[in-house]
């Protein structure tokens, strides 16, 4: 006999959603006139993210009703309908529509996001067989901790031609979207979601600050390779001046050691307090005070000349950690065991 599955992780609504569906609409009907709109709208949003339930799901959800489904490998549901004419059936009009058009509104907006609920390397082993442009597609689209770990799980031939995929990915329209979405999830069987945005830099950004070392390393090696100029937008969009505030202060004082007194009194014409009060600290008190007169005496400057100061500080401590000397704490191996 099949274990009966945990579902200590399914919300409240989520578990009302299955039992309603599996008892039917007239019954939910019933359910929902002594439901309050709030509550109806929690309970069918869950429903729209139900394509099937199987038999181990019901059984852990309604243990009264498994005997009647267990023959069956799963009940398919027509979830579009079964909300649809409950909603209508339980309000007035004004208010169903304005349920149903909440509850399309959040669906069109949370593209993939059922692969929140999906292992990462039954997904991985879906996607990797895609074309590249449809694996940049899919992973712009999904929540950026999954991607990131998706790009993981991808050959390491293959993971600096997804990225750079996804940095020149342009907008995608909804339909082309909602396809691959609904190809997707239909075969893993049983995951649920929407459709459509574009990738980009950022979008790429956000996917490399969340895998390891290793896969960084052989995705910027790529797009160095390919495209030099967009390698140096994706490392300063990796990591901005102020993001030294989290390093050591041993690492501070090897940074401050390669950057000129000018550089750094520009550099700080625009920092927030918390950066000052780390470079201050990690200064000797006669450097300090020579920094603070110089603040002090400095007229306006213009922007362009704060932010390149900025970026060469930055790029200095860049330089530092690809040799070795430091580390600027960011990525999944920086766990010390």
């Amino acid at each position: 006999m099949a274990d009966v599955p945990d579902t200590s992780t399914l919300s409240g609504p989520k578990k009302a959603a299955i039992f309603l569906m599996v008892m039917g609409e007239e019954y939910t009907t019933k359910v929902f006139e002594k439901m309050n709109e709030r509550e109806i709208a929690d309970v069918a949003f869950e429903m729209s993210a139900i394509d099937n339930i199987s038999p181990e799901i019901m059984k852990a959800v309604s243990q009264d009703f498994v005997d009647k489904f267990e023959g069956e490998a799963k009940m398919i549901i027509e979830n579009e309908s079964f909300i649809r004419n409950v909603v209508k059936n339980t309000l007035k009009d004004k208010q169903a529509n304005a349920i149903l058009d909440d509850l399309e509104k959040k669906k069109q907006d949370k593209p993939f996001i059922w692969s929140r609920n999906v292992n990462v390397g039954t997904l991985a082993g879906y996607v990797v067989g895609e074309h590249p442009q449809t694996i940049a597609m899919i992973l712009a689209h999904m929540p950026a901790e999954i991607s990131s770990e998706l790009l993981i799980a991808m050959p390491p031939e293959l993971k600096g031609d997804i990225a750079m995929r996804i940095a020149k990915l342009g907008q995608i329209s909804e339909e082309v979207v909602r396809d691959v979405d609904k190809a997707l999830k239909l075969e893993l069987s049983g995951a649920v979601g929407p459709g459509g945005k574009a990738g980009g830099l950022q979008v790429l950004v956000d996917i490399i600050n969340g895998v390891d070392k290793s896969t960084e390393d052989a995705v910027m090696a790529f797009v160095e390779e390919d495209n030099p100029e967009m390698a140096n937008d994706i490392r300063n969009l990796m990591f901005v001046f102020e993001d030294l505030t989290g390093i050591d202060d041993t690492a501070m004082r090897e940074i401050l050691k390669k950057v000129e007194g000018q550089q750094l009194t520009y550099a700080l014409k625009t920092a927030t307090d918390e950066m000052k009060t780390k470079i201050f600290s990690n200064l000797s008190s006669r450097a300090g005070e020579m920094l603070r007169d110089d603040l002090d005496s400095m007229g306006p400057v213009r922007l362009t000349e704060v932010e390149e100061a900025q970026q060469a500080i930055v790029r200095a401590a860049k330089e530092l950690e690809a040799d070795g000397t430091i580390n600027l704490g960011k990525g999944k191996d920086d766990v010390l065991v």
